[in-house]
């Protein structure tokens, strides 16, 4: 039952330091090791993206913070908050087939996960000829103006921005895929419904390039922004203490799937007490409607937050082939 992830996990130490490239000039670092961090797990990566040339308007005057909550020495579990310099971690295969993953980790727009459904999502992916972007987005609770817009227009211009560097990376325009978990997973079907949305001004040569994913994955994702189904916290810091029914109709994926819209890849814990399994299928029925191509597991246990590492042991221990195979299926990965 183990073997498949057991084998993955050792793929991915060996991995590790071959996938860290050098650092482009000028960008920013990505997240720091984090207060109370004693140990990496794996080499961070050392190659990022700025997303803006400069802070966006209405620039916040506060510290991004990384705070580590692992005990133990086999892995990393951080967080960071605080976010003025929007910006990817590159993660580039040994030997690259083309294809590319933006991912957009979860934390109830509170903060963004670091490790958990982040990097240790991208050695997955870099471990099979995709090169993989981790995006560290603003959370739009913390002085933006306009924040309920600031994570998709972050997730817009890594896509536009990692297309318009394709021949750099050795990837293909066209084999572009999004993946993202739990408030994450709310950018991600935010960005593959509203892909087209018009929520920052143009700044260079590469916005006038597609920010539509050529598929998507939202994972336990965050959907529904109107009670009973809402996550509470993410609805919270997305659109305030009491957010009109306007509000939460404009920012509720499953009520602006376009027939346009890409492939995606639905999955989900039947035993999920964070976010409901309710929000999963709200967006199937939405996308079916509008005869997109999605294919949906779920499983009775798992939780909620479990990404790859804690998977293990439970029915949704699997998962990552599934992903996997559905990237060859869609033509992602060939």
């Amino acid at each position: 039952m183990h073997d498949a992830i057991d084998r993955r996990t050792a793929l991915l130490a060996g991995l590790a330091a071959a996938s860290m490239a050098p650092r482009a000039l000028a960008q920013t670092a990505p997240p720091a090791a984090g207060q109370g961090a004693l140990w990496l797990a794996f080499p961070d990566p050392v190659e990022t993206i700025d997303l803006w040339t400069h802070p966006p308007r209405s620039y916040p005057k506060q510290a991004e913070v990384t705070i580590e909550r692992s005990k133990d020495a086999a892995y990393n579990d951080r967080f960071v908050t605080g976010i003025t310099r929007p910006r990817m971690a590159v993660f580039r295969p040994a030997k690259p087939n083309g294809a590319a993953v933006l991912i957009t980790p979860g934390g109830g727009y509170s903060w963004v996960v670091i490790d958990k459904e982040g990097y240790e999502m991208a050695r997955l992916l870099a471990a099979q000829g995709i090169t993989a972007f981790v995006l560290f987005y603003r959370l739009p609770h913390q002085g933006w103006a306009n924040g309920a817009n600031v994570p998709l227009a972050d997730a817009q211009r890594a896509m536009r921005l990692i297309r318009h560097h394709a021949a750099r990376y050795h990837i293909d325009p066209a084999r572009v895929a999004a993946v993202g978990f739990s408030a994450g997973g709310h950018v991600c079907a935010s960005l593959l419904t509203r892909f087209d949305a018009q929520v920052y001004a143009p700044v260079d040569a590469a916005d006038r390039g597609s920010a539509r994913p050529d598929a998507a994955a939202p994972i336990y994702p965050v959907i529904a922004m109107a009670a009973p189904a809402a996550h509470a916290g993410s609805r919270k810091n997305l659109l305030g203490e009491h957010p009109t029914p306007e509000a939460e109709r404009a920012y509720s994926p499953h009520l602006h799937v376009p027939p346009n819209a890409p492939p995606c890849f639905l999955l989900h814990a039947e035993d999920d007490a964070s976010v409901s399994v309710a929000n999963t299928l709200m967006l199937r029925e939405a996308l079916c409607a509008q005869n997109i191509a999605t294919q949906t597991h779920l499983f009775p246990d798992g939780g909620h937050g479990f990404g790859l590492r804690l998977a293990r042991g439970k029915s949704v221990e699997h998962w990552p082939d599934l992903f996997l195979h559905w990237l060859r299926h869609t033509g992602i990965t060939g």
